[in-house]
């Protein structure tokens, strides 16, 4: 459903599963949760082993699984059926938590979850073949674990409404245009070997520094630039007395390449 395995700092997420059923989601936030624990951890590539990226919520076995829920019910239903929701956008809030950088490889299609979970991670590369769908609209669903609440910033508010009002589809070329991925490659396999390519570059960099960019850019996020710079000034005033700065300077010196141990 889920897989991961790390290798020279870079982890490596495999969905394996067309679809998201509902065991899906406590999966998902097992293995970021597991692999924010991993102090030598310096990338993460999530991508997928199916025809596509994701097709999203997998509705017959919601629908069986959790049917009782949709149909009406007292408070207490209505309870349960709020903290699940609750926990399933904890499982995307994993991703977007990851103290790393988290790289995307999109091929196929990528809808409604697939797009939720996408919208999580630091970095989107697609394939010539990818299309990307906010569809929960055409289900009569409000997108409810992320795509809502993160697309605007990366997208913008424009774009993120065009797409969450009409449910459309929208090819890689597209997606690049609006800035919801970075780059388009011809193939699945190029896009992987890209992904893989930049989380090698991200990996060379000092741990810290990669690390401490990530928490300044999330704590910055809709504050004012007085007070996220008062932030990246504390940051920096704890972490520069550190070996990886010293290491960087050595290096420099020595016109060598630096090799940093995130201490």
């Amino acid at each position: 459903m889920i897989e991961s395995s790390v290798k020279d700092g870079i982890a490596t997420v495999t969905i394996t599963t067309k679809t998201m059923p509902p065991s899906f989601f406590p999966a998902c936030r097992r293995v970021f949760e597991e692999l924010a624990e991993d102090a030598g951890l310096r990338c993460v590539v999530i991508h997928s082993s199916e025809e596509c990226f994701s097709y999203g919520l997998d509705l017959p076995a919601t629908f069986t699984e959790l049917g009782p829920l949709f149909a009406g019910g007292g408070a207490t239903t209505r309870g349960i059926l709020l903290s699940t929701i609750h926990a399933w956008q904890a499982s995307f809030t994993a991703i977007a938590h990851c103290p790393v950088p988290v790289i995307a490889a999109v091929h196929g299609w990528c809808v409604g979850g697939g797009l939720d979970l996408v919208s999580a991670c630091d970095i989107r590369l697609a394939s010539a073949d990818a299309q990307f769908s906010l569809r929960e609209a055409k289900v009569a669903i409000v997108a409810d674990l992320g795509s809502l609440q993160r697309l605007p910033a990366i997208i913008g508010p424009g774009h993120t409404r065009e797409l969450a009002y009409s449910g459309k589809d929208i090819d890689a070329q597209r997606a690049q245009e609006i800035g919801l991925v970075n780059t388009v490659h011809p193939t699945p396999e190029a896009t992987r070997s890209a992904a893989y390519a930049l989380a090698a570059e991200i990996a060379a960099n000092s741990p810290l520094a990669v690390r401490g960019i990530k928490q300044v850019l999330e704590f910055g996020e809709g504050k004012p630039i007085a007070t996220a710079l008062e932030y990246v000034a504390t940051w920096n005033a704890a972490f520069l007395a550190s070996e990886d700065l010293a290491e960087a300077a050595a290096a420099f010196m020595e016109k060598r390449a630096p090799v940093y141990t995130g201490r």
